[in-house]
């Protein structure tokens, strides 16, 4: 009964890889000690997961960017704009890929969205007629000799097939990216007959099987796996789906000639008795039990249930643990938090724990004597449940007490609209940016320093009001119309809320990434949430006093915080999201009664958490919209409500984003040119929208003549009227040297534009 980790947290405890990478990129380090730092933390975390009871770990999991862009890579998919002629793809053309090139020119970064349901970003690969696909990294080789080398049973991990062409984009109208299948399928074959030599098992990802396909993409199935299955020769092959039930793909998967079928029986565990039931008598099953999305501690009674009822069906030999999926979406070591209450640290599990979970279902499901960690669980579990901790009675009454009327605002946009028109004054095409500025390293110091004790409040206090003056005197020399405070008192979107919520507690080290280097330490959301005081009213209140143009309140929506948290899995993840939309609430109408008249409500994450199935849609988008709603509805007509979407494919749901009834959306649209505005073309949005003009993600400077090529796209599908000109998302990983010129050549392209129409 082997244990396996379907992948690992690949930043290090304390961002190790991304500290190297960001000092590569800065011209601090080698190429050559690049590739040596990366090669002493895969080392460690093989030692880490075999020490913690897995027999079988993961290779090919851990990147420098991301695992879809290293398929990229690998099949030679290279887009022609980085002019990529060799036989291996270079590490510089691989950031070039991923961050666009930093001179001006066409080379922009390939497109970023999210992975699923979760907030991680892929790099979506990108497909063209007549394009060829070669074998163009080793990485995966060199990586499992590198893990056998060192005394370790490993699996190779990639990406399947099809998962990887549906997950792209077509880059010319009309042409089907499936079309490729063959000659991508091509490339697997070779690297699968290569790994059989060294490999007992080989796990391929297709987490598709867990959507609603289409018939024609079901049709691919067969013929793609009886091709692999046959390259593998005696390495079998371990097809993994997570992030919810195979449901009506569930007989396909099943007829599939593969050994192995992993299984998420954390978001799906009623779809194991169908498959017991109906798997062959020579098919593996990997039980998906430890939940890789979240940090509390498995149930192991539970578990070891599921384990032995498994077995009994299929006997143990043909059974293997797991977690639910990766668990590169969760912290890495629960050790390292020598500051949590206790109390609360008691519930947890990071990935190193998560291991240990498994070793200890399986022995316990082996007949070992495992009493004692069973009872430190039960404990553990007890204690949460029983916890004063969780449950405040004001905030339950507060829920009870939600209105019909806190569900809408007052008046229908087109009397809104007027009244904030007279109001605000502003011009057409205003310009405005989308809340933070760069995080310098001044500001992260002083910052350091005020949570350390080491200055005192009074001293923090005037050194980030200093900050918001610079801020606020560049943006009006820069030319903008609505300005914001830049946001240097915020560590993260998310985090910085949850800090001044009561229901809320945070780790040190418990860091996952996001995107590239870009990592987050979620807040972990615990019990009932509360606003003891106000949280941005004073900063934003001080912001507006230094300049006669409108300064937007920013604040971060209920269903982001919701998502971007690791939230309580005691109660319905609704409930919990209204809580924190009454408590953003008070704040809005705080920001308002301040004399605030823009207030900005960041929703990056509502197409995120919509459920992978379709028939669960309505109820999710039903009662997410309805939080907005909470949040915002209280205040008068003439103020001006924004909120913010980035990276999100917005066609499915464009109805309920309007029935946000936000006065204006932003949205990510550079790095797609625009193309996510074609959910705007047949569906007529009734209020104003801002596409994102600038990708602020890559290091390139947008010139003036791109951004208004991007602008004379987005007035063909959105009245000119009703268009605002913005980054595609928040600057605070940006340097000063790339935001000034930037957002001088948005500025200005938008004044010219004003003058041409």
């Amino acid at each position: 009964m082997i244990t396996h980790t379907l992948g690992f947290p690949r930043i290090g405890i304390k961002r190790e890889l991304k500290k190297t990478i960001e000092s590569y990129w800065k011209g601090n380090l080698s190429e050559e000690e690049l590739f040596l730092a990366a090669k002493t933390l895969r080392k460690k975390h093989w030692q880490l997961q075999k020490e913690n009871g897995i027999d079988l770990v993961p290779a090919g999991d851990f990147s420098l960017y991301d695992q879809i862009l290293d398929m990229t890579v690998t099949l030679g998919a290279v887009p022609r704009r980085f002019n990529f002629e060799g036989e291996t793809v270079d590490i510089k053309t691989y950031f070039d890929m991923a961050r666009g090139k930093a001179k001006q020119g066409d080379a922009n970064a390939m497109e970023m969205t999210k992975w699923f349901d979760t907030n991680y970003h892929y790099m979506v690969p990108e497909f063209e007629p007549n394009q060829t696909f070669k074998l163009s990294s080793e990485k995966i080789f060199e990586e499992v000799k590198e893990a056998a080398s060192q005394g370790h049973n490993v699996k190779p991990v990639l990406p399947g097939p099809l998962t990887y062409i549906f997950l792209g984009k077509e880059t010319k109208e009309g042409f089907n990216r499936f079309d490729h299948l063959d000659s991508i399928l091509k490339v697997y074959e070779e690297i699968l007959t290569r790994l059989s030599e060294n490999c007992e098992w080989i796990q391929l990802d297709e987490p598709i099987l867990v959507l609603d396909l289409d018939t024609k993409i079901k049709n691919h199935f067969k013929e793609t796996y009886e091709r692999l299955t046959k390259a593998a020769g005696s390495m079998k092959i371990l097809l993994a789906t997570y992030f919810g039930a195979l449901g009506s793909n569930e007989d396909l998967t099943l007829s599939l000639p593969v050994s192995g079928l992993h299984l998420d029986l954390v978001r799906a565990p009623h779809q194991l008795d169908s498959v017991l039931k109906n798997i062959d008598s020579e098919k593996i099953l990997s039980l998906g039990l430890v939940n890789g999305r979240n940090i509390w501690k498995t149930n192991l009674d539970t578990a070891i249930s599921t384990v032995k009822r498994a077995s009994q069906a299929l006997g143990k030999e043909r059974i293997m643990i797991a977690p639910s999926c990766s668990l590169l979406h969760v912290p890495m070591d629960l050790d390292e938090e020598t500051a949590l209450l206790p109390e609360i640290k008691n519930w947890m599990a990071f990935a190193k724990q998560k291991c240990k979970e498994l070793q200890i279902i399986r022995d316990a499901a082996l007949g070992k004597d495992v009493g004692e960690e069973l009872n430190a669980n039960r404990e553990a579990l007890l204690s949460r449940k029983e916890s004063s901790l969780a449950t405040n009675k004001s905030v339950q009454e507060k829920l009870q007490n939600i209105s019909k009327e806190m569900l809408s605002r007052k008046s229908p946009f087109a009397t809104r609209r007027e009244k904030q028109k007279e109001e605000l004054n502003l011009p057409l095409l205003p310009t405005t940016t989308i809340g933070s500025y760069p995080q310098t390293k001044e500001i992260r110091q002083i910052r350091s320093k005020f949570k350390k004790r080491e200055i005192s409040e009074e001293d923090y206090k005037k050194s980030m009001k200093d900050f918001i003056r610079e801020m606020t005197i560049k943006q009006e020399e820069l030319g903008l119309d609505v300005l914001v405070h830049g946001e240097p008192e915020r560590n993260d979107m998310v985090e910085y809320f949850g800090e001044q919520l009561k229901g809320y507690c945070f780790t040190k080290n418990g860091w996952v990434q996001s995107y590239g280097t870009r990592c987050v330490k979620p807040p972990v959301l615990y019990g009932d949430v509360l606003r003891p005081q106000p949280m941005t009213v004073n900063w934003i209140k001080y912001a507006q006093s230094l300049t006669k143009k409108p300064m937007k309140g920013m604040l971060t929506g209920p269903v982001t915080i919701l998502c971007w948290s690791f939230v309580r899995d005691d109660q319905p993840r609704s409930e919990t999201c209204k809580q924190i939309a009454l408590a953003l609430r008070e704040e809005v109408r705080e920001l308002e009664e301040a004399g605030i008249k823009i207030i900005q409500v960041d929703e990056p994450a509502i197409r995120e958490g919509l459920p992978l199935r379709k028939k669960d849609w309505e109820d999710y988008l039903q009662w997410a919209i309805d939080c907005f709603h909470i949040t915002t509805s209280g205040v008068n007509d003439e103020t001006q409500i924004h909120t913010h979407m980035c990276y999100s494919e917005f066609n499915d749901i464009i109805e309920w984003i309007a029935k946000m009834d936000a006065d204006v959306i932003s949205i990510e649209a550079s790095r797609s040119k625009m193309e996510l505005l074609k959910a705007f073309e047949d569906f007529h949005y009734p209020n104003e929208i801002g596409p994102g003009v600038y990708d602020i993600h890559s290091p390139r400077i947008p010139s003036k003549e791109e951004i208004k090529s991007l602008i004379k796209k987005a007035i063909e599908v959105i009245p000119l009227e009703n268009l605002w000109v913005n980054p595609d998302c928040g600057l605070k990983t940006r340097n000063w040297d790339e935001v000034i010129p930037s957002l001088r050549n948005m500025v200005e392209a938008a004044k010219e534009l004003r003058e041409e129409s």
